[in-house]
């Protein structure tokens, strides 16, 4: 009877297995972030360059049924993508405020002539970072995007 009592009477933890246990979740924690952190920047790299991809689709389309000269243009500084035809905008995004990403670029635009070709541009390449992850798009002189 006496041991019974004793079992019942304890009903908290002890200083040492809470320690362990706060132990245990803190490396468990330590060993997760990093993970998340690079499944979170591969998946704002992968949107970013979808949504680059997008843009340059966008403008190789409205060349070819307008019939005109449609520029892609980059502002590197603040990752920012414009579509613009005859002097208006037709697409705009901000993709360093969106996803987080820094975007570089060899050129400041691209331009699709009125036959859906690149015009006057020798391969264009894009790159999109956040943290470890890189990512590449390129725009070859016909007018062809690979990422």
């Amino acid at each position: 009877m006496r041991c019974i009592r004793r079992m019942r009477a304890r009903r908290a933890y002890t200083l040492l297995e809470m320690a362990i246990v706060v132990t245990m979740i803190g490396l468990l924690i330590a060993i997760a972030l990093p993970r998340a952190a690079a499944v979170r920047d591969r998946a704002s790299v992968r949107a970013a360059m979808a949504d680059l991809g997008a843009a340059f689709s966008l403008a190789r389309r409205a060349a070819l049924s307008q019939r005109a000269l449609v520029s892609v243009v980059l502002d590197t500084a603040t990752a920012t993508v414009e579509v613009r035809a005859g002097g208006s905008r037709l697409w705009r995004r901000t993709l360093g405020d969106s996803y987080g990403i820094v975007l570089g670029a060899n050129r400041d635009s691209a331009v699709y002539d009125p036959r859906g070709l690149g015009y006057g541009v020798s391969n264009l390449s894009l790159s999109v970072r956040r943290g470890q992850m890189v990512d590449t798009l390129t725009m070859s002189r016909l007018g062809r995007v690979r990422w």
